[in-house]
């Protein structure tokens, strides 16, 4: 748990992206919007409606953890995951029963250990507002959020991104080391986060793998967190479902006890 604990903490991020097991890749993608995207405010106006009614509002999934230790070991976990849009997710880490997780909701983290809340703490999740909450929040929230998040919104240009065109917010051309994230230009889902490490002479990046369709949205079945372009924790997604209901006190700290995983009628 204390290892789960840090990484969570350090990247600022556990989840959020999932592999629905069957689901296929359209062979086509949507056309780009028919105006040019110049600024931040636009590129969120033009991700919001692109997809606003349309993105699923939850989903659940099992999300297999490698993590790379400095040794060269790797160290797996296996985390259930329940995602509300916007603004909440749900980490219940295996075995179950030791009743240990952690919770995003209300731009805050709750860490649970034995069932009980040991530590809340103010925490806006990027890959939850850039990857999902976009598409439901209004885009003045959004902005909000990633203006408080560090983005320097006043920078916007055009890369290339594993041979597709895309957007990045936050940073000049040429700079891969200030904070700053990535949106696919055609699609317009967030593939790509880059940042000052811990060790500010490193830079800590966050990708989102091979986007595939479901439904009318997008989900990638893979994130992979890097440092100075190496790998050091791989979370792949499975058993993946669509707008399933779930109640609020699943997102409620104080009712982790009260509340199963999703997975335990499964």
């Amino acid at each position: 748990m204390k290892n789960f604990v840090r990484v969570v903490t350090a990247s600022s991020a556990a989840l959020l992206v999932a592999a629905c097991g069957g689901t296929r890749a359209r062979t086509t993608t949507p056309a780009p919007s028919a105006q040019a995207i110049s600024t931040t405010a636009g590129l969120v106006q033009a991700m919001h409606d692109r997809y606003a009614g349309k993105w699923y509002h939850s989903a659940t999934f099992v999300q297999r953890n490698t993590r790379y230790l400095p040794t060269g070991a790797a160290d797996t976990s296996t985390w259930l995951e329940a995602l509300r849009v916007p603004g909440a997710l749900r980490i219940d880490v295996e075995p179950v029963a030791q009743r240990n997780g952690i919770l995003f909701a209300r731009d805050s983290q709750f860490i649970i250990n034995s069932g009980q809340l040991t530590r809340a703490i103010p925490s806006i999740h990027p890959l939850m507002v850039l990857g999902f909450d976009v598409y439901a929040d209004s885009p003045d929230r959004t902005l909000g959020r990633i203006t408080k998040l560090g983005f320097d919104t006043s920078k916007l240009h055009e890369d290339t991104w594993q041979g597709r065109p895309v957007y990045v917010v936050g940073a000049a051309a040429g700079d891969t080391h200030t904070r700053q994230f990535w949106v696919d230009r055609q699609r317009l889902v967030f593939v790509r986060l880059l940042q000052p490490d811990h060790d500010t002479t490193k830079t800590s990046e966050i990708r989102f793998n091979d986007y595939r369709t479901l439904g009318s949205g997008w989900i990638a079945p893979e994130v992979v967190f890097l440092v100075d372009g190496r790998p050091n924790f791989i979370e792949r997604y499975e058993n993946f479902t669509v707008d399933p209901v779930l109640p609020d006190a699943m997102f409620d700290p104080r009712a982790w006890n009260a509340v199963p995983s999703w997975h335990a009628g499964h």
